[in-house]
């Protein structure tokens, strides 16, 4: 199909700027990092075969996220609204930490960054740093404001930690009672659960 016969509103190559392709060729980059970090490890995955994945010069990699730590970087940031939990009452913690997990393993996007931080948080820097300071910590501190107490921080803090080693249970290890569980027996059980945690007269 020439240029004169696409439909309307598509690209051409007037029509493309220079900022959107390279904007476009960089999301392609992440979409790959993102996969062959999730399926192979921060090890094993390598600058050559992410730029394979993506169909592009390794040297353009290079170029845009400078090594594979960058890469690594870019790729697994984890970038959950927190809105709902930062307003969710005491009594609606639970469910709603929950549900915010659950969107990122279960969104199309967020899954591989998500699962690419599980597999590597333990031995990997940036990994780890990312795991603690933005999927971790921040949440945490809205939920022990909402605990108040002497035990706050650490009550959502063992919150985070249950519903995270459900997380591998479920997405890394794969145990089968829990891989194959419905969100919403998960959500049912653990609900109870996380609630003697986050509640102080439980």
């Amino acid at each position: 199909m020439t240029a004169s016969n696409l439909p309307a509103g598509s690209d051409t190559p007037d029509r493309v700027t220079r900022e959107e392709r390279r904007r476009r060729t960089e999301a392609t980059i992440l979409d790959a990092a993102r996969e062959l970090f999730a399926e192979q490890g921060f090890e094993r995955a390598t600058i050559r075969a992410v730029a394979a994945r993506a169909h592009v010069d390794p040297a353009l990699v290079m170029q845009y996220y400078g090594n594979k730590e960058g890469l690594f970087a870019a790729s697994a940031r984890w970038q959950v609204d927190h809105t709902r939990l930062a307003a969710a009452s005491l009594a609606d913690v639970p469910l709603t930490a929950l549900e915010e997990l659950f969107a990122a393993f279960e969104d199309p996007v967020m899954r591989d960054s998500a699962v690419a931080l599980l597999r590597n948080c333990l031995t990997h820097e940036s990994a780890l740093g990312i795991m603690r300071d933005d999927v971790m910590c921040e949440p945490q501190a809205m939920i022990a404001k909402t605990i108040g107490g002497p035990d706050a921080e650490l009550r959502a803090g063992l919150l985070g930690a249950a519903m995270i080693g459900t997380m591998i249970v479920r997405y890394l290890l794969e145990i089968p009672a829990v891989a194959t569980a419905s969100r919403e027996d998960i959500e049912r059980i653990m609900a109870p659960v996380l609630k003697t945690l986050v509640d102080p007269d439980t």
